[in-house]
């Protein structure tokens, strides 16, 4: 069995030493036309921007690099899992030739993908090219060693040089063939290892800042969702404040003015009064409680994220199970917002999907809050503008955090919201 394993894998790595080499050889030999062309189209169309005709060319030549550097990301990835960033900035809306070409010009990523060309016409094509030449070099020395040298002498008459090996007889062949068994070896190990580094060293020219640049615009955008969900927050509660229990407040006040009144003259009315005013107070205090819990429920802050969303499952008209598999509690903002991102996606499981029956899984792994939300109705829940899960995907963003939804028409609905944070 294990002779059987041990074949398998050597066959495994064959084909992948063989891949590495075709898809290196496919790098080197297609794609360079292409990126000549790009960089020399390229240099042309900028040349011609003061003249007026690079207006109309460039944004057209330089949409096709940016299709060619998106096609090598994706055969980075796909061949050997290397992810290269991209930070385009979106075209402005409407925009002329003129301010397109300049927008096009000053956006960073598209130096980048320019700074690549003569990058990738050089050392990427050595670094593409090379997988192929050490599996296919040693194939050569092979035939010199199985006689090959003899047609060659017979034709020419010359010494035929293998490398530094110089073949005019059998023995040197015999070198000639054991040199590209060393290659060979050499391949065996570095092919996978060169196309890897191919890769890397077109993100590192490809991608340079661009992640930093993705990473400040998402900060720059969950941040201004953070202060506008704070702002309609502080509406909120001021509305609810002002139409419930402030306006109750204001009617007690008035009914114990006219009790102060009527408290001599008329005892019996000004004890109706008093009762109005008591159950006055008690809807008063429960709005107020409401609002509190709106705002940071009790239960959460004294007993942490699981048991607040059990609680929250017991208010539920529908049957919910919760399962929870915390070690610890996590910082007090990243529990709030998992707890009003569940909130949000149980009451819009209650409200449309017309489920029988809902699951929440609460648990964390690799420093990653991650929170599942599951129920068996009719699906087609989607991540809109003006919905209810844009706001939950807001909500997490401005904590790194993520949303997962999937939704086929006929459901089930599955949504995953993932917050990286530690827990104490």
């Amino acid at each position: 069995m294990k002779t059987d394993t041990q074949r398998d894998d050597f066959r495994t790595r064959a084909r992948g030493v063989v891949l590495d080499a075709v898809r290196g050889l496919v790098l080197a030999v297609a794609m360079l036309p292409v990126a000549v062309l790009c960089f020399a189209l390229t240099a042309v169309s900028l040349v011609l921007v003061p003249l007026g005709i690079g207006l109309f060319t460039t944004p057209l030549v330089l949409d096709a690099l940016r299709q060619y550097t998106s096609t090598r990301r994706r055969l980075a990835y796909e061949w050997r899992g290397v992810r290269i960033p991209a930070a385009y900035r979106p075209p402005p809306e409407g925009a002329t030739p003129w301010t397109r070409t300049f927008a096009l010009l000053r956006d960073p990523q598209t130096w980048r993908d320019v700074r690549w060309l003569p990058v990738d016409m050089t050392a990427g094509f050595l670094t593409a090219l090379l997988p192929a030449l050490l599996l296919y070099f040693p194939v050569e020395g092979f035939l010199l060693g199985a006689g090959l040298w003899r047609a060659h002498l017979h034709h020419s008459g010359d010494t035929y040089w293998y490398a530094f090996v110089p073949v005019s007889g059998q023995g040197t062949a015999f070198l000639a063939a054991l040199l590209g068994a060393v290659v060979l070896a050499v391949a065996w190990r570095l092919a996978p290892r060169l196309l890897t580094a191919h890769f890397r060293l077109t993100r590192a020219v490809l991608g340079g800042d661009a992640e930093l640049a993705e990473r400040v615009r998402v900060l720059t955008e969950t941040r201004q969702d953070a202060v506008d969900t704070s702002a309609a927050e502080l509406r909120r509660i001021e509305r609810d404040l002002h139409d419930g229990a402030q306006a109750r407040l204001v009617a007690m006040g008035m009914d114990l003015g006219t009790i102060e009144m009527l408290v001599e003259h008329d005892p019996a009315q000004a004890k109706r009064l008093l009762a109005q005013a008591r159950r006055n107070s008690a809807e008063a205090l429960e709005e107020l409680r409401d609002l509190v819990r709106g705002i940071h429920p009790p239960v959460l802050a004294e007993r942490g994220l699981g048991d607040a969303v059990r609680a929250l499952a017991l208010r539920l008209p529908l049957p919910t199970e919760v399962t929870v598999e915390l070690s610890g509690r996590a910082d007090a903002p990243v529990e709030s917002a998992a707890y009003f991102a569940v909130s949000e996606v149980l009451t819009n499981a209650v409200k449309h999907s017309g489920a029988g029956r809902v699951r929440a899984d609460l648990h964390h792994r690799e420093g990653r809050l991650r929170i599942t939300v599951t129920d068996d109705g009719r699906g087609g829940a989607v991540i809109g503008a003006g919905s209810g899960l844009a706001g939950v995907e807001r909500r997490l963003g401005t904590f790194d955090g993520v949303l997962a939804v999937d939704s086929p028409v006929g459901g089930p609905t599955l949504v995953t919201m993932e917050i990286p944070c530690a827990l104490s």
